[in-house]
């Protein structure tokens, strides 16, 4: 048998550290037989040529959702940036994708850097990239989103409902319902205190995936959807079932008589329904009337109850519950001290015949349109 030696020109380097990561991200460009822009580091020409010396023309197609996920690993990398492999992948990011902009209700599309051009940006700006906290917007909303966290969203909204003008005091022509809905965007994934939380209005409803980490918005996500599809009214009552006292079940019923007029106004499916649900928190009464129920139940017995609504029948959407450390784990978020002990609390435990918990509660993800496979996957996560 004749055997021949065939070298390649490829520096020769041992990954390691950060460069066992450009190699890899270098290997699977090749893989998917896409090529690397010029001049990059030689771990990441090294990781390409030993693909090509493998695979040859055997490539796996690239699809979009590849590419972006391609494209966002070494754009994290450059950045010095982490990055979950391991849950954010390529069927992730096809999950996340919207044909709409969440923030300025355009529809995406367009060339790259245009304003409507679609892109992925993290909610929480400390986290790594990393699954639950990924959404996809449009370029101009996500240059809104630079350097803006939830307390300067909400004083820019503020300026401009003083202002009554849409684009006074903005530097990215976001109206107030705009700087609204990326306060609440940016809220979902930043641990709150439990009475800012309560107070936040629900000014555009969780994407796709997003995790929610504070318990009053998880459970205003919930009751939205509730109002999302026809049948909405024996929803309502099953919710107020679970109330264990007169007072609350009557707070939360007034609660629903702010909500219903709009939705009574409302189209009764597709965009105009969801935006209809979106702008109805923008109005103080319903947002007293909520206020007013959320801080009636307290913490404690917002968790409660956000479990029991979470196992109630959800049309079109299913809805998971994370341990609180698996949530963020992949986040890598920087270190927080940990808050004291709850007392004792008689709502949480007239709501779920237990002891009250003594750590933040679940983070909440409602996932809308999965298929079968997807959604087994996700259905293995801990409640």
């Amino acid at each position: 048998m004749l055997q021949t030696s065939i070298s390649f020109d490829i520096p020769q380097a041992t990954p390691r550290g950060e460069d066992r990561t450009a190699f890899q991200i270098g290997w699977d460009h090749a893989r998917h037989g896409l090529h690397l822009p010029a001049n990059l580091p030689a771990a990441l020409q090294q990781g390409w040529h030993a693909a090509q010396a493998v695979f040859g023309r055997r490539t796996w197609p690239a699809r979009p959702a590849v590419r972006q996920w391609l494209a966002l690993r070494l754009a994290a990398w450059q950045a010095g940036e982490a990055f979950d492999t391991d849950e954010l992948t390529p069927q992730h990011l096809a999950q996340i994708a919207t044909l709409r902009c969440p923030v300025r209700r355009v529809p995406l599309g367009g060339a790259a850097g245009t304003a409507d051009a679609p892109v992925v940006v993290r909610l929480n700006a400390q986290a790594a990239w990393a699954a639950g906290h990924l959404v996809m917007l449009s370029t101009a909303a996500a240059q809104a989103l630079v350097g803006v966290d939830v307390d300067e969203a909400r004083r820019l909204a503020r300026d401009c409902e003083r202002a009554r003008d849409a684009s006074s005091g903005t530097t990215h022509a976001l109206d107030a319902a705009g700087w609204w809905r990326v306060a609440a965007l940016r809220s979902f994934a930043t641990p709150l205190p439990f009475a800012t939380a309560a107070c936040l209005p629900l000014a555009v409803l969780p994407p796709n995936r997003v995790r929610l980490l504070n318990a009053a918005q998880g459970l205003q996500a919930l009751v939205t959807q509730a109002f999302a599809a026809p049948g909405w009214a024996a929803r309502c009552a099953a919710i107020a079932a679970l109330l264990p006292a007169h007072t609350l079940r009557h707070d939360f019923n007034l609660f629903v008589g702010a909500m219903a007029p709009r939705v009574l106004a409302a189209p009764t499916q597709g965009p105009g329904l969801r935006d209809a649900l979106e702008d109805a928190w923008l109005h103080e009464r319903v947002q007293r009337r909520w206020q007013h129920l959320v801080l009636s139940l307290g913490e404690a017995g917002t968790e409660a109850l956000l479990e029991r609504v979470a196992a109630l029948p959800q049309p079109g959407r299913h809805v998971l519950q994370h341990a609180p450390a698996q949530a963020v784990e992949a986040w890598r978020l920087p270190a927080r001290p940990e808050r004291p002990d709850r007392p004792e609390s008689p709502t949480l435990a007239r709501l779920s015949g237990r002891a009250p918990r003594r750590k933040p509660g679940a983070a909440t993800t409602i996932a809308t349109s999965l298929t079968p496979t997807a959604r087994a996957r996700h259905a293995t996560l801990p409640a």
